[in-house]
């Protein structure tokens, strides 16, 4: 294995962490550590939202064109996609990181913190990479940067991928891992196995979270809109009551993950977010809407329960004598780890961190479109800790968070994970 001797200095692993490193590749990462770290501060300082990555693909494409790769750009509207080819014949393996921000104002004391503003659904808001996207930029780009160094001894090619709009396109427009994938992404060219991680204040550096199988939860939205009969409120009777017989859609739709669906073959999630309806105490409106989200983590149970969710409005409302339309906004399928392929990099994952810092996860809720990836070629997507050592992870903030935080050391574990992944696999292949 490939692996970063250095890392016990900078993580202050024990040796026996780290498996027994090819000294050029160690040298190599130990090398553009430095540069990750500055390339992590810029994303950080000049974040951008979902499909509007500009400066940001520019940045990439410009650093990566200098490290000597073919880049190819406006993949998905601000995509970047570059390849390296090894010394020696082997399979097409690539590697993944997004780069949208979210709009979040940042409240994290960093001399390179966030500044930055734009207009999001009408409002000013501040922008700020609160989910890590920056950290996984530029370990890739680190990952490359070593790949390239050692191009001769590489059994195999590489596809590096920076994504646009993982936390989802603008309204009215595509984007994504989706619509990379529609534009021909892996119809040009479709490797054996792909390979991605994501930054997470629920480990500490120095740690590694995977899951065999399912991991992530798919995500669709729904909108529920029930029509009744505008009334008076003194007066139920000369009207027909949607607020009522959102109440019972409500309720009975928790019966769907509780009692219609097989809880032994997976968990699922249905959630009501938000209800709006009527102005005024003494008027029953013409109408109510309910919006929520839905999650599961088999793609069969996942059809079943929106299936279910639409049944259930439609025929309330029909014995209520309202008339309720349920419209589902199809979002991230399942994230699953190839079995296989995960049992296969388990011992290339052991000798980065040590056993003991290998953590099995339980299930996440939450979505993430590297599923989509997953559906067409063997994936594996790995969780890595950003938490300092010595900070409880009960008071580390949370992804999404204006306070999410990133220990720099834990940059250094990304690029020898990403870097070992793809040289253990191509030549034990």
């Amino acid at each position: 294995m490939r692996i970063l001797t250095v890392l016990a200095t900078c993580l202050s692993l024990p040796l026996s962490f780290i498996s027994a490193a090819n000294s050029d590749t160690s040298a190599t990462i130990e090398q553009v550590n430095q540069k990750v770290i500055e390339w992590r501060r810029h994303l950080h300082q000049y974040p951008e939202l979902s499909n509007r990555e500009f400066k940001t693909a520019k940045y990439i494409a410009e650093n990566l064109r200098a490290l000597g790769l073919e880049v190819e750009t406006g993949i998905a509207h601000t995509g970047v996609v570059a390849k390296l080819v090894g010394g020696k014949p082997g399979p097409l393996v690539a590697l993944r990181a997004d780069m949208d921000a979210l709009p979040v104002t940042e409240q994290v004391d960093l001399p390179f913190a966030s500044k930055q503003t734009t207009q999001y659904r009408g409002t000013e808001v501040g922008v700020m990479h609160a989910c890590g996207h920056d950290t996984h930029v530029a370990m890739l780009m680190g990952a490359a940067a070593v790949l390239k160094q050692h191009q001769a001894q590489l059994a195999g090619s590489v596809l590096f991928i920076f994504q646009p709009a993982e936390e989802g396109a603008p309204d009215g427009e595509e984007g994504g891992a989706e619509l990379m994938l529609k534009e021909g992404l892996f119809a040009k060219q479709k490797p054996e196995a792909i390979f991605g991680l994501h930054s997470t204040s629920h480990l500490k550096v120095g740690q590694i979270g995977y899951r065999s199988g399912p991991m992530m939860a798919s995500e669709d939205s729904f909108a529920i809109t029930v029509k009744g009969k505008q009334t008076h409120g003194s007066r139920p009777w000369n009207g027909v009551d949607p607020i009522v017989t959102a109440a019972q859609i409500i309720m009975s739709a928790q019966t769907i993950a509780s009692r219609q669906i097989d809880v032994t073959k997976a968990p699922s999630v249905l959630s009501f977010g938000a209800i709006n309806g009527g102005i005024r105490s003494n008027i029953i409106p013409e109408q109510v809407e309910l919006i929520g989200t839905i999650r599961s983590f088999d793609q069969t149970m996942r059809a079943d329960i929106k299936t279910r969710l639409q049944s259930t409005a439609s025929l309330i409302a029909e014995s209520a004598g309202a008339h309720a339309v349920t419209h589902i906004d199809a979002g991230y399928p399942v994230t699953i780890n190839d079995p296989a392929l995960t049992q296969k990099m388990l011992p290339t994952l052991e000798g980065i961190v040590g056993k003991d810092n290998l953590k099995e996860l339980s299930l996440i809720t939450g979505a993430e479109d590297f599923s989509y990836y997953a559906l067409q070629t063997p994936g594996l997507f790995l969780m890595l800790g950003v938490t300092p050592k010595d900070k409880p992870l009960s008071e580390a903030a949370s992804n999404h968070s204006p306070k999410f935080y990133v220990d720099e050391s834990a940059l250094a574990v990304g690029v020898s994970t990403l870097t070992s992944l793809v040289q253990d696999y191509t030549s034990n292949h």
